[in-house]
């Protein structure tokens, strides 16, 4: 039983390693400053090194290279931890600026939201504009699911009604520079740092639905009034945090639908971690578990009618938008499950 219990430690050993030697070689393949071939070196050297450590946990010179992969990832670490988000760089124009905003009483004046008008990917006209608005008058959220990459991946945005009808849309993005493009697997090791836009329907909603060709849904949200405005609120705040210290984006565990999960907890709303809040394609099915969406009929009708596809398309980003991708989508109407 001793060498039983020996040997599968030596495993488990092993297996965390191994691990360590692949995350640790994708680190430095990703965030070493150096040209590809200085990179790969860097990046084969640490795997090699990785490696022989495993292979030597068979031996009597195990305890010696336990120690030796113990320091030499620990350097890895140091280094790690000195790598920082530019403050400044080219960035691509729709994500040149990071949204900031200031209370006043009531009045909450953004700075910096977007308001572009799209005839392509790439043919824009830029507008960033400051307005102010009145978070007394906040009165409901709906949720924007844009699936670009098949039915287990979308891209989340939280957009804000107030009385009258006006849409403030929040969007939490890969910051990338000019040329470049997001990568889920880049973006586990520092690629990018992460950006908050607040910006009008029409842009950033638009931009998805009748430009790019994504499938783009809206489910409105059960929430009261000051639910809305305590999540505004804390977006805004998150939005000037990364004005002061930029944080990298990270594909699992800083991404769109993380950040807005920690942000509706710290607005004081329930959110239990579920697997869907990862594999975020399915976080209408978590939304209706829960009871914060319509359930009076089943999932699958309420997904064909978030659809807005034909609806944006006919409306033309006209400055209609916001009314008329709404047109017979439903507000819940049954009791929130506790």
């Amino acid at each position: 039983m001793p060498r039983l219990m020996a040997i599968i430690l030596i495993f488990a050993v092993a297996l965390v390693m191994a691990a360590l030697t692949a995350w640790g070689s994708l680190a430095l393949w990703y965030r070493l400053s150096l040209p590809d071939s200085g990179r790969a070196i860097g990046a084969g050297v640490f795997l090699v090194f990785g490696l022989c450590t495993v292979a030597a946990l068979a031996s009597r010179l195990r305890m010696r290279a336990i120690l030796s992969f113990a320091v030499v990832f620990a350097l890895v670490l140091f280094w790690w931890s000195s790598i920082k988000p530019e403050a400044n760089a080219a960035w691509a124009p729709d994500v040149a600026r990071q949204v900031t905003g200031r209370i006043d009483g009531n009045l909450l004046t953004l700075t910096d939201v977007r308001d572009f008008e799209w005839r392509s990917n790439s043919d824009f006209t830029e507008h960033w504009t400051t307005r102010t608005y009145d978070v007394n008058k906040v009165k409901t959220v709906d949720l924007f699911m844009s699936y670009w990459a098949g039915p287990q991946i979308a891209h989340v945005i939280f957009s804000f009604g107030f009385e009258g009808g006006e849409q403030l849309a929040w969007s939490i993005e890969v910051r990338h520079k000019v040329g470049g493009a997001f990568s889920p697997l880049a973006d586990l090791f520092k690629n990018d740092p992460l950006v908050v836009v607040a910006a009008d329907e029409r842009d950033v909603v638009g931009v998805r639905s009748n430009v790019r060709g994504e499938d783009v849904q809206i489910y409105r949200l059960r929430a009261s009034p000051e639910q809305a405005r305590k999540l505004l609120l804390e977006y805004v705040a998150e939005a000037n945090a990364l004005a002061r210290t930029p944080q990298y984006y990270n594909s699992i565990t800083t991404n769109c639908t993380t950040t807005v999960a920690k942000l509706m907890r710290v607005a004081g709303d329930k959110v239990p971690f579920d697997w869907r809040l990862i594999v975020n394609g399915y976080l209408p099915d978590y939304a209706y578990d829960r009871g914060a969406i319509d359930t009076s009929m089943p999932l699958a009708r309420l997904r064909e009618i978030a659809k807005i596809h034909g609806r944006a398309r006919a409306d033309g980003l006209s400055p209609d938008f916001s009314k008329a991708i709404r047109l017979g989508v439903p507000f819940p109407v049954a009791v929130a499950t506790p």
